[in-house]
Order: structure tokens, then sequence, then C-alpha cells
């Protein structure tokens, strides 16, 4: 392969749709409906309609068998050219998050110049299948070519049979939710209620007051007629947090994980467009940040690892690759699937013997600056549609150093299945 230099990965901008409470105001909508909204607000944003963008990458974690070609579709359902390649990634709640990543890489290798990383998911129009033996007779009856075949296809047939299988999100290897999960990981940093529904309710109010100085005019595109989150609550207190019951842990009397302080299951979609710096300048679109480092990590929680922990690594190998600090940052985006993961992922880097002994370094990490943490709210705020939030959060960092003019910022975001992803965008 003839050597080249590798070429800055710009960010300009992203665009998504409100995220709103499972069955609610999208209740009708499916992912393909949700992403190609997401990219045709993007199109408009950035004036892609009709253009062959070299790549999207795109995904959902909760589909239907009918969704095996989503990004593909959602392009051909967009106003962005038909030409336009696509292809499908699932990497749980990291999922649009690789996709910039992988993208990225093409960019910087100069085997495409133009990339489109997306998300989106809908737990309301989430896939209720048959168990497995009655799909087994379905599958014998298609295949039937005579009477008699098609009658002992559904020899000793029992109504129970009937009885749907509704998905689950839960961990196949454990039988266990990631908030049960979760519950574990604060008993186990000695994480307190109070500290998580602080954390939450900050989450409310930087988002309530990011979104009534127009932060978000640009980054969120109308879908069905909703216009802004419908999660987002202005009006939380922490009084209010204190009176909600434990959710996952509900009878130990030492639950600390709430619906206030876990995130809501949400539908959404985002979007994300990535380019090399000719293609933006030969478009006049100004770059906001660059994608810089980005690494991922796995913990085995089936051992007893906590299941969320994954990102402390990924980020210790991020800061060592890119020869830097935990604290040379001026945002941090730690996405807040619930309160006490974030929480226990600082106290894991301001803790000498985790650094030593879990990520082999000589000692902590040390902590970070709380006022640049989330600072324009995150997941408990805004909701968490499985694969959007990545595209959330790339938007809003970047769009946070265009502002400032300069300066760095870290994400972390936590996935199901144990693992991790993380990445660094920089504005010279």
């Amino acid at each position: 392969m003839t050597e080249r230099t590798l070429r800055r990965v710009a960010i300009l901008g992203g665009s998504r749709i409100p995220f709103c409470r499972s069955n609610t105001q999208y209740q009708d909508l499916s992912n393909l409906d949700m992403l190609t909204a997401a990219l045709n607000g993007l199109a408009d944003r950035y004036q892609l309609a009709g253009l062959e963008i070299d790549e999207v990458g795109a995904g959902a974690v909760i589909s239907h068998s009918k969704d095996w070609n989503l990004a593909r579709e959602a392009v051909l359902s967009s106003k962005l050219s038909p030409l336009t390649t696509a292809y499908t990634v699932q990497m749980a709640c990291g999922t649009s998050l690789q996709a910039a990543v992988q993208l990225g890489a093409k960019i910087a290798t100069g085997q495409i110049d133009s990339a489109i990383a997306a998300g989106t998911d809908t737990t309301s129009d989430a896939p209720i299948v048959f168990g497995a033996r009655f799909a087994k007779r379905l599958i014998k009856l298609a295949n039937a070519k005579s009477l008699g075949e098609r009658f002992a296809a559904f020899k000793g047939f029992r109504p129970g049979e009937l009885k749907p299988a509704s998905p689950n999100a839960g961990e196949p290897r454990t039988r266990m939710s990631m908030g049960q999960h979760c519950e574990i990981m604060a008993k186990q940093w000695g994480i307190s209620r109070e500290a998580q529904d602080r954390l939450a309710w900050e989450s409310h109010q930087k988002g309530a007051r990011a979104l009534a100085e127009g932060f978000f005019d640009d980054l969120i595109v109308p879908c069905a007629g909703v216009s802004r989150d419908n999660h987002l609550r202005p009006d939380s207190t922490l009084e209010k947090l204190a009176s909600l019951k434990p959710a996952f842990d509900k009878e130990s009397g030492k639950g600390t994980l709430t619906a206030g302080n876990s995130t809501p299951l949400t539908d959404g979609a985002s979007s994300v467009l990535l380019a090399s710096e000719d293609w933006a300048a030969k478009r006049g679109l100004p770059v906001q940040a660059y994608l810089t480092f980005a690494k991922t990590a796995s913990v085995d929680f089936v051992a007893g690892e906590g299941l969320l922990m994954a990102p402390t690594i990924a980020v210790a190998r991020l800061l060592k690759d890119a020869g830097l600090t935990l604290q040379d940052f001026d945002f941090y985006e730690i996405h807040e699937a619930f309160a006490a993961q974030v929480l226990c992922t600082l106290r894991a880097w301001e803790s000498d013997q985790y650094c030593r002994e879990r990520l082999g370094l000589p000692g902590a990490l040390g902590s970070i600056d709380p006022a640049k943490l989330n600072v324009n709210g995150s997941s408990l705020a805004f909701g968490h549609p499985f694969a959007a939030t990545g595209g959330r959060v790339l938007a809003t960092l970047a769009k946070l150093l265009h502002q400032r003019g300069s300066g760095r910022g870290l994400i972390s975001i936590c996935t199901a299945g144990g693992m991790g992803i993380a990445a660094i965008l920089e504005k010279p």
C-alpha cells in the first residue's frame, strides 16, 4: 500500500430529531422514519440534498429483521443522492460514535472524503416475535407441499406457544438488566443516593438552560410535530427526586437507582457530518472540531467486573495514545446512562488502587473539574435512544469547541455487553 500522510478528520456539525420518551410522541414511527428525518435535517442544514456522500454508517440496537439494510434504506428515503453508499453498524450504546470513528479512519487515510455517522432507536416499535417452538412450526408450514404436511406442522400444538417473546435489553449471560448491574456498581463504589439525585437534577438544569439560550436551535430538527426533547424537566427538584422509589433493587432496602437518576427508554435519531478539510473548504463549510483519537475497551462483567466500567479503561488507554492527562480538557462529555455510572467512573479515576491494579498506571488519573462536565446536560436530561446517543454527544461537543474558538474535549460512553468507547475532539 502506498504511504500517505494521514489527514485531519473534520466534524462539520450534526442534526438530530427531538428525543422522546418511548410510547409518547413517536409511538407510530419506526427506526427508518426517525433516521430518515435526522438525515434530512443534516441535508437541509448543510445543503446536501442530491449530493453523493461517500459513505453513511448508521445503526440501531433494537430493530426488526426487516431493518437489516437500515442505513441504506434511510439514505434512499432521504434527500441525499441515491448513489450514496451506506452500511449498518451496531455497538450498543456506542453505535453512532463507533460509526464516526470507523468513517473517520477512512477519511484520515484518504479512502473517502465525506461521511455521515448516525444512529436511531425506538422501543415504542420494538419487535414482538413468537417463541422458537411456534416460529419453527410457521417455517414448516411455509415449506409444506401438501395438506398433510401442513397439518403435521401443528402436531402437538399448545395455545401457550402463541405467547409472544417480548424484546429484552438485559444481558443474555447474566439475565440481569443494565440497571441491576449498575446498582451493584453503586454499592461497590459507595455511591450515595443523594449524589446520584444531584447529578440528575444538575443535568436537567443544564439542559434547560442550554435550551433556553438557543444552543440546540441548529442541532435539533422538528419531527412528527415535536420540536423539543420531551423528557427534559426544568422544574425538577431534589425533593421530587428524593421521593422516588428504587427501580432496580426493590427488596434490600439499599437500592439507590431510581427512575429519576436513570435514563428512561427513549426514541430518537441523530446524525453527524464528517469530512476532509479539502471537502469542507470546497463547500464553504467551517470545521467545528477535529476527531483526533479514539479507543474501545471491554470488561469481563460475567466474572464480576462492573458492567459499565469499560470506559475507565478506554479513557486511560486513550490518554496514553494522545500523551495527555485527564485534566488536559476543556469539556468532558460522559454519557449519563445512570447517574451512578458517571459517579463510579469518576471515583475509579480518582482511586490510586484501581488505577494501579486495573489500569496498570503508576497512580490515580485524578479528578476533573465538575464545572466542565456535561455543561449543557446529557442523557439524564434528554433521554437515551441507544444508538443515537453518540451522535448527540459528538455534535454537542463539536459545537461547544467551535463556540469557544479552541480547546479539547473528551467523550466517554459505556455500552451494553461490558464495552466502552472514548474519543477526543480538538479545536486548534
